[in-house]
């Protein structure tokens, strides 16, 4: 198992297995008829010679391999722990089966597997006040630097999905530095003074050391979320490339001096408008100390991705947020979700796609008292009401059906990587498909290959897509509903398929 809590497995259905056979197919339609579940196959799928061409043509090619994904998630800000931990205090119950359906990876479990968390350092527009780690003006030594000065329910959070899930990444970031450390002196807007640039990557560091002390371990940290924000409603802070740059490398110093050479460096974490300008300005300074970029949906499109990716081909991409609207229509939202984040950022060299809060209530409440952040609402992956209900929302199905098919096979097995796909026949613009191989522990299982396609054929006399599906000079047959839907089988890594297919 992933994690020491119990997990629900869904019932294994005994059949033989043959090589390059469908086991197993997840989908969430338009109609909501499904949501996120197991539909069969009710009888076997295999992969046979290949015959006509359907108008739709699936084409899989794994000699092509592209980036390993890192996996998907969302923020935990303080409104979205406080959300799930006032729930934990009135419906236990409602709390973990909320947890275990997100954040459970284990193989076979009716769970989304969501397995990236981002987590400030300091207040956000979702908080309950303002705070840093360090409020004590004029301590450019940190001493009183205190983890304590966060709410004590977001670590208690944390370390409930940790139980769950024991191979979820954390990365931390900072929305503002402390607001003595500012120009404006305040947290909201503003920027870091330029005598305090070198005292900055100590309060940096310290947030790694202490969410490390709290048994969280931190994958990545960014220097500055949205560095180009400065909105005086709520925490944030401008950072040009150069300062950004010098505070990065400082900071790779420190923790590679401190036993935390493992912790990456992400930069930017800003729109994809300016892919091409602010992160490759922040690579071309100090690009050594940085993993890669991190991007936000609000500004620009996916395939600005690339400017950086063409900029930088060695350098890492993150897509890490995004925000659904309250009242938007719910098939619209996945259908550009699916477009754009789940299928197109990773198409885009993305390894990562998070959403922006976890949890909040119907109005997505609560935020920072004052903040214009959001609009008309925030929405977030799950609705928790005062009731103790809670329901998922099109964020989190859409995310889910992309997470399951990446997530590891076994227990400290790799992640699925994306392996090349095209979609063929006078048809094929009604798909969008993503392809993943995900590899085995034991050199003698064969390779999980996954697909999660999208059918948005949902104009006029528009419905299901009857396709054929190519693999290594074989082909299978599948008719998919308008919706999304994930489906694996399993081959040997290389080599011609086997009689057999131990999974």
């Amino acid at each position: 198992m992933y994690g020491s809590s119990t997990i629900l497995l869904l019932p294994l259905i005994i059949r033989p297995i043959l090589c390059q056979q469908i086991y197993d197919i997840w989908q969430t339609t338009s109609n909501r008829s499904t949501l996120f579940s197991s539909v069969g196959p009710s009888s076997p799928i295999n992969f046979v010679k290949p015959g006509a061409a359907a108008s739709a043509d699936i084409i899989v090619s794994d000699a092509t391999k592209y980036q390993t994904i890192v996996g998907f998630g969302g923020t935990l800000t303080d409104s979205s722990a406080l959300t799930l931990n006032n729930l934990k205090a009135t419906n236990p119950g409602n709390y973990w089966d909320i947890l275990q359906t997100m954040f459970s990876p284990e193989d076979g479990a009716n769970a989304a597997g969501l397995s990236y968390l981002r987590v400030p350092i300091g207040a956000t527009d979702f908080s309950a006040q303002l705070y840093s780690l360090d409020d004590v003006n004029g301590d450019t030594s940190f001493s009183s630097f205190s983890m304590d000065n966060a709410p004590s329910y977001l670590f208690s959070v944390i370390s409930d999905i940790l139980s769950i899930n024991n191979i979820l990444k954390v990365h931390i970031l900072p929305w503002s530095p402390p607001g003595w450390m500012k120009d404006s002196g305040t947290m909201m807007g503003g920027s870091l003074k330029s005598n305090l640039i070198d005292a900055y990557p100590t309060y940096l560091l310290k947030a790694v050391q202490g969410f490390k002390s709290r048994g969280i371990p931190v994958f990545a940290i960014s220097i500055q979320n949205e560095p180009q924000n400065s909105n005086p409603t709520y925490p944030s802070s401008t950072l040009t490339p150069a300062t950004e740059g010098q505070i990065g490398a400082a900071l790779r110093t420190l923790l590679d001096s401190n036993g935390l050479s493992g912790v990456k460096i992400v930069g930017y974490e800003h729109n994809w408008d300016d892919a091409g300008e602010y992160p490759v300005q922040l690579m071309q300074a100090d690009g050594g100390a940085f993993d890669g970029a991190a991007f936000h949906c609000y500004a620009g499109s996916v395939s600005n991705q690339d400017s950086f990716h063409t900029a930088f081909p060695s350098k890492n991409i993150y897509f890490t947020e995004c925000s659904g609207t309250i009242g938007s229509d719910w098939w619209s939202d996945i259908k550009w979700y699916m477009d754009n984040l789940w299928i197109g950022s990773l198409e885009h060299y993305s390894q990562s796609g998070l959403m922006f809060n976890i949890a909040l209530d119907g109005d997505g409440n609560p935020k920072l008292p004052g903040t214009n952040s959001c609009g008309s609402g925030c929405r977030p992956l799950v609705t928790v009401n005062s009731d103790g209900s809670y329901s998922y929302n099109q964020e989190f199905y859409s995310m889910a059906q992309a997470s399951k098919a990446i997530i590891p096979k076994d227990n400290g097995g790799p992640w699925g990587q994306r392996i090349n796909v095209s979609v063929a026949g006078s048809m094929g613009w009604a798909l969008r498909v993503g392809a993943y191989a995900t590899g085995r522990v034991s050199s003698s299982d064969y390779t999980r290959y996954s697909l999660v396609v999208m059918n948005w054929n949902d104009g006029g006399s528009g419905g299901s897509v009857t396709t054929t599906i190519e693999f290594r000079g074989m082909q299978a047959k599948y008719t998919f509903p308008i919706g999304v839907t994930t489906l694996w089988w399993f081959a040997s890594s290389t080599g011609p398929c086997q009689s057999g297919c131990p999974r």
